[in-house]
């Protein structure tokens, strides 16, 4: 290779990986796709009956199998997919509690999960991703490994020194340094403690984190396995390095120790657990049908959170039970996920929860994808119709940053305003009854409203009142000046773009210019330095 050649080669070798590193801010605008990646699709020619409820077992999904079924997800409006880990796991006898299918039980960080694919493999996912404009969470587990006894052979782990490691020590949950330093799992499957203070751990991590990140245009991470079980001064130099959107799990309805872990010493984001309680409080059916607990946390949330608009809502993963095992309606899906897409948060769909999967807790909760043949189900078309209203506001107003606004709250339902929209949720259930909430909205009187989820003109009446009725039984509301929806592909407005650009626009407009500009200024510098050569 030529001096020049060699020279323009290193600048797009170091630009180019950075090119799809994604902002907080360009995460607000995301919709998220959840999946567990052996259990999503399978290659072709497997056995589609091998992976019964419950099983513990490897299923057979890989990244491969995956990629090829992007079009279920794109088609739904998701901008985004978060992967289960890409690790090295645990490569031995079954366990007691089964096989690390799940890839939450962590070898060799820095080396891949074979069992889902090759480098080339995952390398492939992320660009097919990318070029459908989506973007690629990975989740990632720094607080622990996987053993088979309180005393393993450390020469298989990518930390392989005993000083790198806490001592074995159960867990004393009343004690912030025991929850930190003690040892998560059990003696028949021992989680052993990376010593995260350690700053030969800090610097390990932190060096694999930026190649994987790079070597796999990896744009945003989930940090797995309750970030308040690592020291929170690791987590900024953590994801520092990473250079990417960082979004992390703390387990449990404390809102105050939840907000301590966003912000410039901690993290992005976190998953919206305390969200996620009040949502059960409010919405599950038979359940306490506590409305005023999601109003109160809307509240909270804004007052101790640095940024709302950055948490993972969420009803469904991988650690809680399906909400069609907590709750019989339907519509009280409907409603809470209402709810998690048209307010404050990033909305994040676990694979299945659009099937109506109805899994309790692990691993009932991690069922196959595939007999559900990918159903064009009632779900979906709710999430479709979500994910393309969100999309349309998200990249032509400031919806995204514009705060929730909680305009009634009765024991029946909640309204909120978010930007022009308003949406109303209630609680009631399918059965019609004879009930109405009130709310005062911003409209004047006789503004032209729709119902973006069933295309209905929805009238707005003296003082700006809207009633929701519920002679039809407890079905969400999303109501949206008629005159906005011009461009939004809803309720017969013409969509100026086309195909599943709709929901990509805003990464394509990020990303190619970049390249544009970066393969241009390469070509006049290698032209520039070849007649010198």
């Amino acid at each position: 290779m030529s001096h020049a050649a060699f020279l323009a080669a290193a600048i797009l070798a170091f630009a180019f990986p950075y090119v799809y590193a994604a902002t907080s801010d360009q995460w607000r605008g995301r919709s998220i796709y959840q999946v567990i990646i052996d259990r999503y699709a399978l290659p072709e020619g497997a056995d589609p009956n091998q992976c019964p409820s419950g099983t513990r077992t490897w299923c057979g999904g890989t990244w491969n199998s995956l990629r090829q079924n992007l079009d279920y997800i794109q088609d739904a409006g998701f901008t985004a997919v978060w992967i289960s880990p890409v690790s090295q796991n645990y490569e031995g006898p079954t366990t007691p509690y089964g096989d690390p299918y799940h890839g939450y039980w962590i070898a060799d960080a820095s080396q891949l999960n074979s069992r889902f694919g090759t480098s080339d493999d995952l390398k492939g996912l992320s660009e097919e991703l990318h070029r459908r404009g989506m973007y690629l969470m990975i989740d990632v587990v720094v607080n622990d490994v996987m053993a088979t006894s309180i005393t393993p052979d450390l020469s298989t782990y990518m930390f392989k020194e005993q000083s790198q490691y806490h001592p074995y020590c159960a867990i004393d949950w009343s004690n912030t340094t025991s929850e930190e330093q003690c040892w998560l799992g059990d003696t028949v499957v021992p989680l052993p403690d990376l010593n995260t203070e350690d700053p030969t751990v800090v610097a390990g991590f932190g060096d694999w984190i930026q190649s994987l990140v790079k070597e796999y245009n990896i744009d945003g991470l989930r940090i797995d396995g309750e970030c308040r079980h690592v020291n929170i001064d690791f987590w900024p130099v953590f994801c520092g390095k990473a250079g990417v959107f960082c979004i992390g799990e703390v387990f449990g309805s404390d809102i105050d120790d939840a907000a301590l872990y966003q912000g410039s010493n901690a993290l992005d984001s976190i998953l919206n657990y305390p969200m996620y309680t009040a949502l059960l409080d409010a919405f599950t059916l038979p359940g306490p049908q506590n409305m005023s607990a999601v109003a109160d946390m809307i509240g909270q949330e804004a007052a101790k959170f640095k940024d709302p608009t950055l948490l993972g809502n969420f009803i469904e993963n991988q650690d809680i039970p399906r909400w069609a095992n907590i709750s019989v309606d339907p519509q009280s899906l409907y409603n809470a996920m209402v709810f998690n897409f048209m307010t404050d948060g990033i909305p994040i769909v676990y694979y299945g929860q659009e099937q109506g999967f109805s899994g309790n807790s692990d691993p009932y909760n991690r069922e196959a994808m595939w007999p559900s043949k990918y159903a064009n189900s009632t779900t979906y078309q709710l999430i479709t119709t979500l994910n393309k209203f969100r999309n349309f506001l998200v990249n032509n107003t400031q919806w995204a940053t514009t705060p929730t606004q909680v305009l009634t709250t009765s024991p029946y339902g909640i309204a909120t305003l978010k930007g022009d929209c308003v949406s109303i949720m209630t609680n009631i259930g399918s059965p019609p009854q004879n009930i109405s909430i009130p709310v005062y909205t911003p409209y004047l009187a006789s503004a032209s409203l729709t119902n973006v989820l069933t295309c209905e003109q929805w009238p707005v009446g003296s003082n700006g009142t809207i009633d929701a009725q519920y002679s039809l039984g407890g079905v969400p509301l999303v109501l949206y000046p008629t005159t906005l929806l011009q461009d939004s592909g809803l309720c017969g407005n013409s969509d100026t773009t086309t195909g599943s650009a709709t929901y990509v626009s805003s990464a394509l407009r990020i990303h190619r210019p970049v390249i544009s500009l970066l393969a241009v200024l390469s070509s006049l510098l290698l032209g520039f330095l070849s007649s010198f050569w």
